[in-house]
């Protein structure tokens, strides 16, 4: 029998093999896909070829003729591989694997509502200044207690592209606040480690990117080969807020492909995770904007929980590819002129802007030590929200932070004078500051029953990186998971003097401003994190020491094998409300 189509050979029908029908098929995706036979893994689903629905029809159409036997017409989506196609055609297919269950379990089971949730494995990319990108928990845990300050100018040509040779344009890009956390590259990427085609690459948002890559490292850190998670009921819970990329790929209709929508779509920077590691718990991005990561762990312990995942990626990325929010903040006030976050102190006036990835694997505290995890730190509950009709869009709300605390303590069953320390939300703006250590001190601080000799700390990882929005919730965790393991309290950066606003003898708050030897006090060690969306979305994470039994020294536990309307695209048109207006 010979195909219709003679730019390839059909298979014999007397003997079918594995090999031949292989064969057959790559050299018609090769021909649909316009590139060479050597080209197409056929270990890569055919999808990812460019393959649109009629062809995988047409090809499953083509063998049917060729066999001499009916196929279904999603025959290519049901083995989504040449090699599980070839395979299944030639009768030679083995049984489906079964599901994982070393190290992520799979059965459907509901945890106890207020289970402890394990930290067992940590992956980011934050911005490091002249130190250079920080790729890991070791590296950021210098630089936090290295007092390591990350901000510095815009990279060169980040924001080129818009620049139109105009005097006004280039007026309003000189004026615009160029210190930043940064990172040094977020062009790089290596697409053939995770089977995607450098056209695809091309058009994918670099947030996703950073959210493979961190993703990957988190896995490895926690003792998970991605490999072995193929199946699993694994959970993806991604905060993001800037759809910038999108704007891009839609300013030139000329360049619009097949891949530009998943390019951009922001719901893909969770998706394609699970895609590529075949990960089947829920899978989501979270934009409720500088809360995002923050809300996004307390989805993932809820899963947990729920028993619809039996591990979870929780995170956050952001990255400042436009200059058009920073040109609002500039606007109304917002950004400090010196480039840098002063949290709680008096000279505050301003946040910085900055940018980063960064991620958390997570289990069910009883599965984490029936599986000999390592772990760094538990969490013992989470909430999360509204600041409802506060004075103003992006006012905060302090009744509202103060309420979302004492729900969360409450549910946990924690004292909240057994809190050491507070990783807050600590933005470094004047009147932001106050109200937010107020509701802490009010609830946490003197109002929590608290002694004088005892002041509950605070500190703020923006003062180091940067406010880094969607991302800059899971900073401020990684921190407190890293004090918490390493029982060392960072020093929080630019604080001099107190801020006049914030009563912090009378609430019976201290700022950590040097290193310092985590409190014994009887007590499991206990710190807690905040964050607060612009729009009136709060978060707050308590967590815990990991319990004795699963402890290990501090030397030896980190080393281990908006789319943005046509407002944006015209920068003369840029106003304070244009990031609220245009923030999804």
């Amino acid at each position: 029998m010979q195909s219709n189509d003679r730019s390839g050979v059909a298979p014999d029908e007397t003997r079918i093999t594995e090999d031949s029908v292989r064969q057959y098929l790559i050299e018609q995706i090769a021909r649909r896909s316009r590139i060479t036979a050597a080209e197409v893994d056929p270990d890569r689903p055919v999808e990812e070829f460019g393959l649109a629905s009629r062809d995988a029809v047409a090809i499953a159409g083509e063998l049917e003729q060729l066999l001499g036997r009916a196929l279904p017409a999603t025959l290519v989506w049901e083995h989504p591989t040449i090699n599980r196609l070839a395979a299944a055609l030639a009768g030679t297919a083995e049984p489906a694997p079964a599901p994982v269950t070393t190290g992520a379990g799979t059965s459907a089971r509901s945890a106890e509502p207020d289970e402890p949730i394990a930290v067992i494995g940590v992956g980011l990319r934050f911005p490091g200044g002249a130190s250079g990108d920080l790729t890991g928990p070791e590296d950021y845990w210098r630089f936090l207690l290295g007092q390591g300050d990350a901000i510095r100018e815009v990279p060169d040509g980040r924001w080129d592209a818009f620049d139109d040779g105009s005097p006004e344009v280039g007026d309003l890009l000189a004026k615009t606040t160029r210190l930043g956390g940064f990172l040094a590259d977020v062009a790089g990427f290596d697409a053939r480690f995770f089977g995607i085609t450098p056209g695809e690459a091309e058009l994918m948002d670099p947030q996703q990117r950073l959210v493979l890559e961190v993703a990957w490292e988190a896995f490895e850190h926690a003792g998970l080969a991605p490999a072995r998670l193929r199946g699993s009921r694994t959970g993806v819970f991604v905060g993001v807020s800037a759809p910038e990329y999108a704007a891009f790929t839609a300013a030139d209709l000329t360049r619009v492909e097949p891949f530009t929508t998943t390019g951009a779509a922001l719901s893909i920077i969770a998706n394609r995770l699970s895609y590529l590691l075949d990960l089947r718990g829920p899978s989501m991005i979270v934009d409720t904007a500088c809360s995002s990561s923050l809300v996004s762990t307390h989805l993932a312990v809820r899963a947990l929980r729920a028993g619809d995942a039996d591990v979870a990626l929780a995170g956050g990325v952001n990255l400042l590819l436009s200059p058009t929010v920073t040109m609002t903040f500039d606007q109304g006030g917002g950004t400090s002129p010196d480039g840098r976050c002063k949290a709680f102190d008096a000279s505050a006036d301003g946040m910085v802007r900055a940018e980063g990835c960064g991620a958390v694997v997570l289990k069910r505290l009883s599965d984490a030590q029936r599986d000999g995890d390592r772990i760094l730190a538990v969490i013992r509950g989470t909430g999360v929200n509204s600041d409802g009709r506060s004075n103003g869009l992006v006012a905060p709300n302090s009744e509202a932070q103060k309420a979302l605390l004492r729900e969360v303590y409450a549910a946990a069953g924690i004292d909240p004078a057994e809190v050491d320390y507070i990783e807050a939300h600590g933005t470094g703006t004047f009147l932001g500051d106050p109200i937010e250590a107020r509701a802490l001190g009010e609830v946490l601080g003197a109002g929590g029953g608290r002694s004088e000799d005892a002041p509950l700390l605070l500190g703020s990882a923006k003062s180091n990186l940067g406010h880094m929005e969607s991302a800059a919730g899971i900073a401020g965790l990684i921190k407190a998971v890293l004090a918490l393991h390493h029982r060392t309290i960072p020093p929080s950066l630019h604080f001099k003097e107190p801020n006049p606003h914030i009563p912090f003898e009378d609430l019976r708050l201290a700022v950590a401003a040097e290193e310092t030897a985590w409190p014994r006090r009887g007590h499991p060690a206990r710190a807690g994190v905040s964050g607060f969306g612009f729009g009136g979305t709060n978060a707050h994470v308590i967590l815990e020491e990991a319990p004795p039994a699963t402890r290990v020294t501090a030397d030896t536990a980190l080393v281990r094998s908006f789319p943005l309307s046509d407002t944006a695209a015209d920068l003369t048109r840029v106003e304070p409300f244009t990031t609220t207006g245009a923030a999804l």
